[in-house]
């Protein structure tokens, strides 16, 4: 029977078998700033990352790993939304799928911020925050993606900011339905919309 599961269209009883992809929605990966968050800043500028616990090219990042639900053994088309407020980064030898979202691959340039999800099983990952150039911009990113992900896998969430430093959210960019005032430094969020067993 499908059913409506805690905001996923799922083929599942809800009491006996939550949405294999609970540990995953409404994860965040998170830079925030260490520096009040001013009104008016200048284009470009730069703040501090509040990451960083020793030196900043070493301890400017974050890892968390999550297991995805489901039956050992079967696969799951998994439709995800990322939404957020990020700066550029470049990456390469993978595929550019849309204007964001990058496969496989690794990343091109020092001192940018990056946010990557890797899926144990199909062995995979995605890069969030894929763009032609880097530099000083800040912007918001919306987007809808369907991977694969076997029942039972590990997830890894991480981000790596490279030096201590990240571009401010000088724009005071919000996204709709997130944020009720500027975040004080760079997020993506990403929401679960279905999951389907393969």
């Amino acid at each position: 029977m499908m059913v409506l599961c805690a905001g996923l269209l799922f083929a599942c009883s809800c009491h006996a078998h939550p949405s294999p992809a609970a540990s995953l929605d409404g994860y965040r990966w998170e830079f925030p700033s260490a520096d009040p968050m001013e009104s008016k800043l200048k284009p470009g500028a730069v703040c501090n990352s509040a990451l960083v616990t020793g030196d900043p090219h070493e301890t400017d990042n974050f890892t968390e790993q999550k297991v995805f639900g489901g039956e050992a053994g079967f696969r799951y088309k998994v439709t995800l939304r990322f939404r957020g407020v990020v700066e550029p980064m470049v990456y390469k030898n993978g595929k550019k799928d849309g204007e964001y979202f990058y496969i496989g691959g690794e990343p091109v340039a020092n001192g940018y911020n990056i946010y990557k999800l890797e899926v144990s099983s199909p062995k995979s990952h995605y890069f969030l925050n894929r763009c032609d150039k880097t530099g000083h911009q800040i912007f918001t990113v919306d987007y809808t993606k369907t991977i694969e992900i076997d029942g039972g896998a590990t997830l890894t969430m991480s981000g790596d900011g490279q030096n201590g430093k990240l571009i401010a959210n000088f724009k005071q960019l919000t996204v709709s339905g997130l944020d009720d005032k500027p975040y004080n430094g760079q997020y993506i969020q990403v929401d679960v919309l279905s999951v389907e067993k393969k």
